[in-house]
Protein backbone atom coordinates (compact mmCIF):
# COMPACT_ATOMS: atom_id res chain seq x y z
CA UNK A 1 0.00 0.00 0.00
CA UNK A 2 1.68 3.16 -0.87
CA UNK A 3 0.64 6.32 1.38
CA UNK A 4 0.52 9.99 0.03
CA UNK A 5 0.67 13.19 2.28
CA UNK A 6 -1.37 15.21 -0.02
CA UNK A 7 -4.69 17.81 -0.08
CA UNK A 8 -7.96 17.22 0.61
CA UNK A 9 -10.36 20.25 -0.02
CA UNK A 10 -13.18 21.39 2.03
CA UNK A 11 -14.87 24.77 2.29
CA UNK A 12 -17.22 26.34 0.26
CA UNK A 13 -17.53 27.46 -2.94
CA UNK A 14 -14.47 29.76 -3.96
CA UNK A 15 -13.29 29.54 -0.31
CA UNK A 16 -11.34 26.83 -0.58
CA UNK A 17 -9.75 25.56 2.63
CA UNK A 18 -7.48 22.55 2.55
CA UNK A 19 -6.48 19.35 4.31
CA UNK A 20 -3.05 18.02 4.48
CA UNK A 21 -3.77 14.12 5.30
CA UNK A 22 -2.03 11.02 4.95
CA UNK A 23 -3.92 8.69 2.38
CA UNK A 24 -3.76 5.66 0.20
CA UNK A 25 -2.59 6.62 -2.90
CA UNK A 26 -5.80 4.82 -4.41
CA UNK A 27 -8.44 6.26 -2.13
CA UNK A 28 -9.96 9.79 -3.79
CA UNK A 29 -9.37 12.99 -3.46
CA UNK A 30 -11.64 13.99 -0.54
CA UNK A 31 -12.71 10.44 0.82
CA UNK A 32 -10.72 8.20 2.98
CA UNK A 33 -7.75 9.14 4.78
CA UNK A 34 -5.49 8.01 7.39
CA UNK A 35 -4.73 10.59 9.76
CA UNK A 36 -5.40 14.66 9.44
CA UNK A 37 -1.74 16.63 9.63
CA UNK A 38 -3.03 20.17 9.58
CA UNK A 39 -4.72 22.65 7.09
CA UNK A 40 -3.73 25.11 4.29
CA UNK A 41 -6.15 28.64 4.19
CA UNK A 42 -4.56 29.77 0.64
CA UNK A 43 -6.71 32.93 0.79
CA UNK A 44 -5.34 34.14 4.02
CA UNK A 45 -2.05 36.14 4.42
CA UNK A 46 -1.10 35.32 7.86
CA UNK A 47 -1.79 31.75 9.40
CA UNK A 48 -2.50 30.34 6.43
CA UNK A 49 -0.36 26.90 7.52
CA UNK A 50 -0.74 25.16 10.02
CA UNK A 51 1.10 21.42 10.54
CA UNK A 52 1.47 18.76 13.61
CA UNK A 53 5.23 18.84 12.49
CA UNK A 54 5.81 15.63 14.88
CA UNK A 55 3.54 13.72 12.96
CA UNK A 56 5.35 15.13 9.52
CA UNK A 57 8.44 13.68 10.59
CA UNK A 58 6.94 10.39 12.04
CA UNK A 59 5.07 9.80 8.24
CA UNK A 60 7.87 10.75 6.56
CA UNK A 61 10.47 8.76 8.35
CA UNK A 62 8.37 5.47 8.01
CA UNK A 63 7.95 6.18 3.95
CA UNK A 64 4.97 8.33 3.14
CA UNK A 65 5.87 10.25 0.05
CA UNK A 66 4.18 13.72 -0.72
CA UNK A 67 2.51 15.23 -3.11
CA UNK A 68 4.02 18.26 -4.89
CA UNK A 69 1.90 20.65 -3.92
CA UNK A 70 2.46 19.46 -0.24
CA UNK A 71 6.31 19.29 -0.51
CA UNK A 72 6.27 22.98 -1.53
CA UNK A 73 4.26 23.81 1.96
CA UNK A 74 6.26 21.29 3.99
CA UNK A 75 9.72 23.67 2.05
CA UNK A 76 7.79 26.88 2.88
CA UNK A 77 7.41 25.88 6.44
CA UNK A 78 10.55 24.53 6.64
CA UNK A 79 10.48 21.69 7.68
CA UNK A 80 12.18 19.46 4.81
CA UNK A 81 15.62 21.39 5.47
CA UNK A 82 15.35 20.87 9.09
CA UNK A 83 14.95 16.74 7.88
CA UNK A 84 18.08 17.26 5.78
CA UNK A 85 20.03 18.71 8.30
CA UNK A 86 18.82 16.60 10.82
CA UNK A 87 20.17 13.82 8.54
CA UNK A 88 22.63 15.18 7.13
CA UNK A 89 24.46 15.79 11.09
CA UNK A 90 23.45 12.14 12.16
CA UNK A 91 25.56 11.22 8.70
CA UNK A 92 28.46 13.59 9.51
CA UNK A 93 28.41 12.62 13.22
CA UNK A 94 28.88 8.97 12.93
CA UNK A 95 32.06 9.57 10.39
CA UNK A 96 33.67 11.78 12.52
CA UNK A 97 36.87 10.69 13.97
CA UNK A 98 36.75 11.60 17.95
CA UNK A 99 39.42 14.28 19.26
CA UNK A 100 41.25 11.55 21.40
CA UNK A 101 42.15 8.85 18.73
CA UNK A 102 43.19 12.07 16.00
CA UNK A 103 45.55 13.36 18.97
CA UNK A 104 46.97 9.82 19.18
CA UNK A 105 47.55 9.32 16.03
Amino acid sequence: MAVKIRLRREGRKKTPMYRIVVADSRAPRDGRFIEILGQYQPRFAEGALRLETERVHYWLSVGAQPTDTVRSLLRKAGILKARHEARLAAKLGAAAVPLADASAE
